[in-house]
Protein backbone atom coordinates (compact mmCIF):
# COMPACT_ATOMS: atom_id res chain seq x y z
CA UNK A 1 0.00 0.00 0.00
CA UNK A 2 2.65 2.51 0.82
CA UNK A 3 4.80 1.99 -2.62
CA UNK A 4 1.23 2.28 -4.31
CA UNK A 5 0.82 5.32 -2.37
CA UNK A 6 4.21 6.61 -3.49
CA UNK A 7 3.14 6.39 -7.11
CA UNK A 8 0.40 7.73 -6.90
CA UNK A 9 2.29 10.83 -5.53
CA UNK A 10 4.84 10.55 -7.81
CA UNK A 11 1.56 10.35 -10.67
CA UNK A 12 0.47 14.20 -9.29
CA UNK A 13 3.71 15.71 -8.81
CA UNK A 14 4.50 14.94 -12.57
CA UNK A 15 1.23 16.40 -13.77
CA UNK A 16 1.58 19.17 -11.65
CA UNK A 17 5.31 20.10 -13.52
CA UNK A 18 3.49 19.21 -16.94
CA UNK A 19 0.47 22.24 -16.16
CA UNK A 20 3.02 24.46 -14.47
CA UNK A 21 5.20 24.46 -17.83
CA UNK A 22 2.00 24.42 -19.84
CA UNK A 23 1.26 27.81 -18.24
CA UNK A 24 4.71 29.21 -18.44
CA UNK A 25 4.89 28.99 -21.90
CA UNK A 26 1.33 30.47 -23.01
CA UNK A 27 2.92 33.17 -20.65
CA UNK A 28 5.83 33.29 -22.40
CA UNK A 29 3.89 33.61 -26.05
CA UNK A 30 1.58 36.24 -24.51
CA UNK A 31 4.55 38.26 -23.25
CA UNK A 32 6.46 38.04 -26.49
CA UNK A 33 3.65 39.03 -28.61
CA UNK A 34 3.03 41.95 -26.40
CA UNK A 35 6.85 42.81 -27.06
CA UNK A 36 6.91 42.26 -30.61
CA UNK A 37 3.90 45.15 -30.73
CA UNK A 38 6.16 47.91 -29.16
CA UNK A 39 4.62 47.89 -25.91
CA UNK A 40 1.55 48.85 -27.54
CA UNK A 41 -2.50 48.22 -27.10
CA UNK A 42 -1.96 45.84 -30.39
CA UNK A 43 -3.36 46.15 -33.75
CA UNK A 44 -6.82 47.63 -34.53
CA UNK A 45 -8.57 47.14 -38.01
CA UNK A 46 -10.24 50.75 -39.18
CA UNK A 47 -13.57 51.52 -41.01
CA UNK A 48 -11.67 51.61 -44.13
CA UNK A 49 -9.43 48.63 -43.86
CA UNK A 50 -6.13 49.75 -42.70
CA UNK A 51 -4.44 48.25 -39.97
CA UNK A 52 -3.53 50.32 -36.84
CA UNK A 53 -0.58 49.38 -34.48
CA UNK A 54 -0.69 51.71 -31.15
CA UNK A 55 2.48 51.92 -29.40
CA UNK A 56 2.67 53.79 -25.97
CA UNK A 57 5.98 55.36 -25.58
CA UNK A 58 8.35 53.45 -22.64
CA UNK A 59 11.72 54.67 -20.46
CA UNK A 60 14.07 54.15 -23.55
CA UNK A 61 12.38 54.58 -26.43
CA UNK A 62 13.36 56.86 -28.36
CA UNK A 63 11.83 57.85 -32.46
CA UNK A 64 14.70 56.14 -33.85
CA UNK A 65 14.17 52.84 -32.29
CA UNK A 66 10.04 52.61 -32.64
CA UNK A 67 10.81 53.75 -36.64
CA UNK A 68 13.46 51.04 -36.58
CA UNK A 69 11.08 48.44 -34.93
CA UNK A 70 8.53 49.28 -37.85
CA UNK A 71 10.82 48.57 -40.80
CA UNK A 72 12.35 52.17 -41.52
CA UNK A 73 15.71 52.41 -42.99
CA UNK A 74 17.87 55.01 -41.09
CA UNK A 75 17.50 57.21 -44.06
CA UNK A 76 14.42 57.44 -43.57
CA UNK A 77 14.52 57.37 -39.80
CA UNK A 78 16.07 60.79 -40.36
CA UNK A 79 14.19 62.33 -42.62
CA UNK A 80 11.00 61.66 -40.57
CA UNK A 81 13.08 63.05 -37.50
CA UNK A 82 14.05 66.75 -40.00
CA UNK A 83 10.09 66.59 -41.19
CA UNK A 84 8.95 66.32 -37.17
CA UNK A 85 11.14 69.35 -36.31
CA UNK A 86 11.23 71.77 -38.76
CA UNK A 87 7.47 71.78 -39.13
CA UNK A 88 5.82 70.50 -35.68
CA UNK A 89 8.59 71.56 -33.40
CA UNK A 90 9.10 67.94 -32.09
CA UNK A 91 12.18 66.43 -31.09
CA UNK A 92 11.96 64.07 -28.25
CA UNK A 93 9.25 61.72 -27.20
CA UNK A 94 7.97 61.73 -23.75
CA UNK A 95 7.35 58.21 -21.77
CA UNK A 96 4.64 56.88 -20.12
CA UNK A 97 2.90 60.25 -21.37
CA UNK A 98 3.15 59.88 -25.60
CA UNK A 99 1.49 57.86 -27.97
CA UNK A 100 2.21 56.50 -31.63
CA UNK A 101 -0.10 54.86 -34.43
CA UNK A 102 1.06 53.08 -37.56
CA UNK A 103 -1.26 52.82 -39.72
CA UNK A 104 -0.72 50.08 -42.70
CA UNK A 105 -2.75 50.09 -45.89
CA UNK A 106 -3.63 46.66 -44.92
CA UNK A 107 -1.36 44.01 -42.30
CA UNK A 108 1.49 43.01 -45.07
CA UNK A 109 2.02 47.18 -46.36
CA UNK A 110 4.42 49.37 -45.27
CA UNK A 111 3.28 52.33 -42.78
CA UNK A 112 1.85 54.91 -44.79
CA UNK A 113 1.11 57.15 -41.78
CA UNK A 114 2.44 58.06 -38.35
CA UNK A 115 0.72 59.82 -35.80
CA UNK A 116 2.11 61.15 -32.35
CA UNK A 117 -0.61 61.74 -29.68
CA UNK A 118 1.20 64.03 -27.13
CA UNK A 119 -2.37 64.79 -25.61
CA UNK A 120 -6.04 64.26 -26.10
CA UNK A 121 -6.24 67.25 -27.64
CA UNK A 122 -3.85 67.09 -29.90
CA UNK A 123 -1.95 64.98 -32.29
CA UNK A 124 0.69 65.25 -34.93
CA UNK A 125 0.20 63.16 -38.33
CA UNK A 126 2.85 62.13 -40.57
CA UNK A 127 2.14 60.99 -44.13
CA UNK A 128 3.95 59.32 -46.57
CA UNK A 129 4.06 61.06 -50.12
CA UNK A 130 3.96 59.90 -53.35
CA UNK A 131 7.46 60.79 -54.59
CA UNK A 132 8.64 58.96 -51.42
CA UNK A 133 9.04 61.73 -49.02
CA UNK A 134 7.16 62.50 -45.72
CA UNK A 135 4.88 65.76 -44.63
CA UNK A 136 3.77 66.83 -41.35
CA UNK A 137 0.27 68.70 -40.14
CA UNK A 138 -0.53 69.17 -36.35
CA UNK A 139 -4.07 68.59 -35.60
CA UNK A 140 -5.39 70.10 -32.99
CA UNK A 141 -8.75 68.26 -31.41
CA UNK A 142 -11.87 69.98 -29.70
CA UNK A 143 -12.72 68.52 -26.39
CA UNK A 144 -16.52 67.65 -26.05
CA UNK A 145 -17.14 70.53 -22.97
CA UNK A 146 -19.43 70.01 -20.47
CA UNK A 147 -20.34 72.53 -17.35
CA UNK A 148 -21.25 70.91 -14.42
CA UNK A 149 -22.03 72.50 -10.72
CA UNK A 150 -20.85 72.18 -7.12
CA UNK A 151 -22.19 73.66 -4.18
CA UNK A 152 -20.99 74.00 -0.62
CA UNK A 153 -21.25 75.28 2.92
CA UNK A 154 -18.23 76.35 5.41
CA UNK A 155 -18.92 74.42 8.67
CA UNK A 156 -17.28 75.32 12.00
CA UNK A 157 -13.06 74.79 11.77
CA UNK A 158 -13.32 74.78 8.18
CA UNK A 159 -11.00 77.07 5.54
CA UNK A 160 -12.33 77.05 2.17
CA UNK A 161 -10.32 74.52 0.57
CA UNK A 162 -11.64 71.86 3.32
CA UNK A 163 -15.21 72.77 2.36
CA UNK A 164 -14.38 73.21 -1.28
CA UNK A 165 -13.09 69.74 -0.76
CA UNK A 166 -16.01 68.04 0.80
CA UNK A 167 -18.31 69.50 -1.89
CA UNK A 168 -16.51 67.24 -4.36
CA UNK A 169 -14.42 70.27 -6.17
CA UNK A 170 -11.50 69.04 -7.92
CA UNK A 171 -8.28 70.75 -6.42
CA UNK A 172 -7.28 72.42 -9.74
CA UNK A 173 -10.77 74.20 -9.63
CA UNK A 174 -10.61 75.12 -5.82
CA UNK A 175 -7.04 76.39 -7.23
CA UNK A 176 -8.49 78.60 -10.02
CA UNK A 177 -11.34 79.81 -7.34
CA UNK A 178 -8.87 80.29 -4.48
CA UNK A 179 -7.06 82.85 -7.21
CA UNK A 180 -10.18 84.68 -8.19
CA UNK A 181 -11.59 85.29 -4.63
CA UNK A 182 -8.09 86.22 -3.62
CA UNK A 183 -8.47 89.95 -5.45
CA UNK A 184 -11.89 90.19 -3.25
CA UNK A 185 -11.55 88.47 0.06
CA UNK A 186 -9.42 87.47 2.85
CA UNK A 187 -9.35 83.90 3.05
CA UNK A 188 -8.71 84.30 6.92
CA UNK A 189 -11.08 86.78 8.20
CA UNK A 190 -13.92 86.83 5.49
CA UNK A 191 -14.26 82.78 5.71
CA UNK A 192 -17.28 82.24 8.33
CA UNK A 193 -19.07 78.91 9.36
CA UNK A 194 -22.58 79.11 7.32
CA UNK A 195 -20.80 81.09 4.45
CA UNK A 196 -22.09 78.82 1.52
CA UNK A 197 -20.49 79.27 -2.44
CA UNK A 198 -20.95 77.43 -5.45
CA UNK A 199 -19.08 77.17 -8.56
CA UNK A 200 -19.59 76.29 -12.15
CA UNK A 201 -17.03 74.76 -14.16
CA UNK A 202 -15.88 72.83 -17.50
CA UNK A 203 -15.11 69.40 -17.73
CA UNK A 204 -13.52 67.47 -20.83
CA UNK A 205 -14.34 64.70 -22.07
CA UNK A 206 -12.70 62.46 -25.42
CA UNK A 207 -14.91 59.74 -27.10
CA UNK A 208 -17.54 59.55 -24.11
CA UNK A 209 -14.51 59.50 -21.03
CA UNK A 210 -13.63 62.31 -18.95
CA UNK A 211 -10.10 63.57 -19.43
CA UNK A 212 -9.58 66.27 -17.70
CA UNK A 213 -11.00 69.85 -16.14
CA UNK A 214 -10.97 73.04 -18.16
CA UNK A 215 -12.26 76.83 -16.95
CA UNK A 216 -14.23 78.19 -14.04
CA UNK A 217 -17.19 79.76 -15.93
CA UNK A 218 -18.25 81.28 -12.49
CA UNK A 219 -18.54 80.98 -9.17
CA UNK A 220 -20.24 82.91 -6.28
CA UNK A 221 -19.29 83.10 -2.76
CA UNK A 222 -21.57 84.97 0.32
CA UNK A 223 -18.33 86.59 1.97
CA UNK A 224 -19.21 89.42 4.98
CA UNK A 225 -18.68 92.09 2.86
CA UNK A 226 -21.63 91.12 0.79
CA UNK A 227 -21.67 88.70 -1.79
CA UNK A 228 -18.96 88.13 -4.25
CA UNK A 229 -19.89 87.09 -8.31
CA UNK A 230 -17.75 86.07 -11.16
CA UNK A 231 -18.54 85.02 -14.45
CA UNK A 232 -15.72 84.13 -17.01
CA UNK A 233 -16.48 85.85 -20.63
CA UNK A 234 -14.82 86.64 -24.00
CA UNK A 235 -15.20 90.19 -25.09
CA UNK A 236 -15.29 91.09 -28.53
CA UNK A 237 -11.65 91.40 -29.60
CA UNK A 238 -11.25 87.55 -28.34
CA UNK A 239 -9.60 89.11 -25.13
CA UNK A 240 -11.31 86.54 -21.81
CA UNK A 241 -11.73 87.93 -18.48
CA UNK A 242 -13.77 87.74 -15.00
CA UNK A 243 -16.36 90.04 -14.56
CA UNK A 244 -19.33 90.79 -11.81
CA UNK A 245 -22.88 90.97 -12.19
CA UNK A 246 -23.26 94.09 -13.03
CA UNK A 247 -20.04 93.64 -16.28
CA UNK A 248 -17.45 95.19 -13.60
CA UNK A 249 -13.73 93.81 -13.98
CA UNK A 250 -13.35 91.00 -11.41
CA UNK A 251 -9.74 91.02 -11.41
CA UNK A 252 -7.83 93.70 -9.77
CA UNK A 253 -4.43 95.09 -10.67
CA UNK A 254 -3.18 93.61 -7.24
CA UNK A 255 -4.03 90.67 -5.22
CA UNK A 256 -4.97 91.23 -1.20
CA UNK A 257 -3.25 87.96 -0.52
CA UNK A 258 -0.77 86.99 -2.72
CA UNK A 259 0.03 83.33 -1.40
CA UNK A 260 -2.90 81.36 -1.93
CA UNK A 261 -4.25 79.91 1.63
CA UNK A 262 -1.41 80.90 3.79
CA UNK A 263 -2.58 82.43 6.88
CA UNK A 264 -2.78 86.09 8.51
CA UNK A 265 -0.93 86.33 11.84
CA UNK A 266 -0.56 89.68 11.97
CA UNK A 267 -2.69 92.70 10.11
CA UNK A 268 -2.35 95.89 9.11
CA UNK A 269 -2.50 98.13 12.13
CA UNK A 270 -0.98 101.72 13.25
CA UNK A 271 -0.63 100.60 16.79
CA UNK A 272 1.31 97.07 17.30
CA UNK A 273 3.80 95.36 19.87
CA UNK A 274 6.67 94.91 17.82
CA UNK A 275 7.32 90.86 18.42
CA UNK A 276 11.01 91.61 18.51
CA UNK A 277 11.96 94.79 19.07
CA UNK A 278 9.19 95.01 22.15
CA UNK A 279 7.53 98.26 21.98
CA UNK A 280 4.42 99.99 20.04
CA UNK A 281 4.79 101.14 16.40
CA UNK A 282 3.01 100.95 13.20
CA UNK A 283 2.93 97.90 11.40
CA UNK A 284 2.58 98.65 7.93
CA UNK A 285 1.43 96.01 6.19
CA UNK A 286 0.26 92.20 6.78
CA UNK A 287 1.99 88.88 7.49
CA UNK A 288 1.38 85.41 6.18
CA UNK A 289 2.67 82.46 7.94
CA UNK A 290 4.04 80.20 5.32
CA UNK A 291 7.09 77.50 5.58
CA UNK A 292 10.65 78.48 4.82
CA UNK A 293 10.97 78.26 0.59
CA UNK A 294 7.08 78.62 -0.34
CA UNK A 295 6.98 80.54 -3.40
CA UNK A 296 5.82 84.33 -2.94
CA UNK A 297 3.76 85.25 -6.31
CA UNK A 298 3.98 89.32 -7.28
CA UNK A 299 0.21 90.37 -6.50
CA UNK A 300 0.37 92.21 -9.73
CA UNK A 301 2.26 93.13 -12.69
CA UNK A 302 4.99 95.46 -12.61
CA UNK A 303 8.36 96.57 -12.44
CA UNK A 304 11.08 95.27 -9.47
CA UNK A 305 12.40 99.18 -8.21
CA UNK A 306 14.35 97.55 -5.48
CA UNK A 307 15.87 94.67 -3.99
CA UNK A 308 18.13 94.10 -0.76
CA UNK A 309 18.49 93.65 2.56
CA UNK A 310 18.01 96.29 5.40
CA UNK A 311 17.74 95.18 9.05
CA UNK A 312 13.75 95.52 9.61
CA UNK A 313 12.77 93.98 6.20
CA UNK A 314 15.84 91.02 5.87
CA UNK A 315 15.62 90.17 2.08
CA UNK A 316 13.16 92.14 0.53
CA UNK A 317 11.70 93.39 -3.29
CA UNK A 318 9.50 96.44 -4.52
CA UNK A 319 7.56 96.75 -7.37
CA UNK A 320 5.96 99.54 -9.01
CA UNK A 321 2.77 98.35 -10.59
CA UNK A 322 1.47 102.16 -12.01
CA UNK A 323 1.33 104.84 -10.97
CA UNK A 324 -0.39 105.02 -8.00
CA UNK A 325 0.41 101.70 -6.67
CA UNK A 326 3.38 99.86 -5.15
CA UNK A 327 4.07 96.79 -3.23
CA UNK A 328 6.61 95.09 -0.83
CA UNK A 329 7.64 91.98 0.07
CA UNK A 330 9.69 90.85 2.83
CA UNK A 331 11.66 88.63 5.16
CA UNK A 332 12.42 86.98 2.28
CA UNK A 333 14.83 83.59 2.22
CA UNK A 334 16.29 83.80 -1.07
CA UNK A 335 15.42 85.99 -4.38
CA UNK A 336 13.77 84.05 -7.79
CA UNK A 337 16.56 83.83 -10.45
CA UNK A 338 16.67 86.92 -12.58
CA UNK A 339 14.82 88.80 -10.46
CA UNK A 340 16.77 92.08 -9.99
CA UNK A 341 16.33 95.72 -10.46
CA UNK A 342 14.68 96.88 -13.62
CA UNK A 343 13.14 93.43 -14.19
CA UNK A 344 9.15 93.28 -15.14
CA UNK A 345 7.35 90.51 -13.86
CA UNK A 346 3.78 89.06 -14.60
CA UNK A 347 0.91 88.72 -11.63
CA UNK A 348 1.46 85.66 -10.35
CA UNK A 349 5.15 84.98 -11.44
CA UNK A 350 7.46 84.42 -8.34
CA UNK A 351 9.60 86.83 -7.40
CA UNK A 352 11.26 84.83 -3.97
CA UNK A 353 10.59 82.54 -1.45
CA UNK A 354 9.58 82.63 1.91
CA UNK A 355 12.02 82.97 4.94
CA UNK A 356 12.68 84.69 8.32
CA UNK A 357 15.54 87.45 7.36
CA UNK A 358 15.46 90.80 9.29
CA UNK A 359 13.55 91.58 12.69
CA UNK A 360 11.24 87.86 12.30
CA UNK A 361 10.37 85.50 14.65
CA UNK A 362 9.43 82.86 12.36
CA UNK A 363 9.32 82.35 8.83
CA UNK A 364 6.35 84.47 6.95
CA UNK A 365 5.78 86.68 4.27
CA UNK A 366 5.39 90.29 5.44
CA UNK A 367 3.46 92.35 1.97
CA UNK A 368 2.75 96.15 2.08
CA UNK A 369 0.82 98.02 -0.84
CA UNK A 370 1.49 101.43 -1.18
CA UNK A 371 -0.49 104.06 -2.64
CA UNK A 372 0.51 107.52 -3.89
CA UNK A 373 3.35 107.01 -1.51
CA UNK A 374 1.27 105.84 1.80
CA UNK A 375 0.87 102.97 3.05
CA UNK A 376 -2.94 101.25 2.92
CA UNK A 377 -4.25 98.32 4.38
CA UNK A 378 -4.14 95.48 1.99
CA UNK A 379 -7.42 93.98 3.02
CA UNK A 380 -9.69 97.12 2.90
CA UNK A 381 -7.94 99.21 0.30
CA UNK A 382 -10.26 99.47 -3.45
CA UNK A 383 -8.27 98.20 -5.94
CA UNK A 384 -8.27 99.00 -9.92
CA UNK A 385 -10.06 96.91 -11.91
CA UNK A 386 -7.68 96.09 -14.74
CA UNK A 387 -10.15 95.69 -17.60
CA UNK A 388 -13.71 96.60 -17.70
CA UNK A 389 -16.10 96.30 -20.54
CA UNK A 390 -17.41 98.63 -23.26
CA UNK A 391 -20.39 99.50 -23.63
CA UNK A 392 -21.15 96.65 -26.35
CA UNK A 393 -19.60 93.88 -24.75
CA UNK A 394 -21.19 95.09 -21.42
CA UNK A 395 -24.64 94.31 -23.14
CA UNK A 396 -23.80 91.08 -24.61
CA UNK A 397 -22.78 89.80 -21.15
CA UNK A 398 -25.57 90.93 -19.46
CA UNK A 399 -27.77 88.84 -21.78
CA UNK A 400 -25.19 86.43 -21.57
CA UNK A 401 -24.91 86.52 -17.31
CA UNK A 402 -28.68 85.79 -17.29
CA UNK A 403 -28.60 82.76 -19.46
CA UNK A 404 -25.65 81.18 -17.44
CA UNK A 405 -27.93 82.13 -13.98
CA UNK A 406 -30.73 80.69 -15.58
CA UNK A 407 -28.36 77.51 -16.09
CA UNK A 408 -27.23 77.78 -12.71
CA UNK A 409 -29.98 77.83 -11.37
CA UNK A 410 -31.23 74.54 -12.99
CA UNK A 411 -28.19 72.16 -11.96
CA UNK A 412 -28.28 73.66 -8.78
CA UNK A 413 -31.70 71.56 -8.31
CA UNK A 414 -30.39 68.99 -10.25
CA UNK A 415 -26.79 68.61 -9.27
CA UNK A 416 -26.01 65.04 -11.25
CA UNK A 417 -26.83 66.82 -14.60
CA UNK A 418 -24.49 69.64 -17.06
CA UNK A 419 -25.01 71.74 -19.36
CA UNK A 420 -23.48 70.60 -23.24
CA UNK A 421 -21.29 73.62 -24.26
Amino acid sequence: MKKAKDILNLTNATWGVIGLAIILVFVAIVLAFTHNNGGGDGIQIADDGSHILTVNVSSGDTLSKLLTDQGFTNAQVLEIADVLKSQASVTSLRADSDKIEFVRDDADAPVSKIVIIPSPWRQIEISSLSDGGWTCETVEIQPDKRAVYRAGEILDGDSFYLAGARASIPEGILAQVYDLLAFEMDFERDVRAGQKFSVLYEENFADGQKVDNGNVLAVQFQALRGDVKMYRFKKSDGKIGYYDENGNGAIKSLKRTPINNARVTSSFSYRRKHPVLGYTRAHKGVDFRASTGTPIPAAGAGRVVARGYNSGHGNYIKLRHNASFETLYAHMSKFAKGVVVGTTVKQGQTIGYVGSTGLSTGPHLHYEIIKDGKHVNPMTVKLPAISNLGSADKEKFIEYRKNLDAGIEHLSQHPDWFIQL
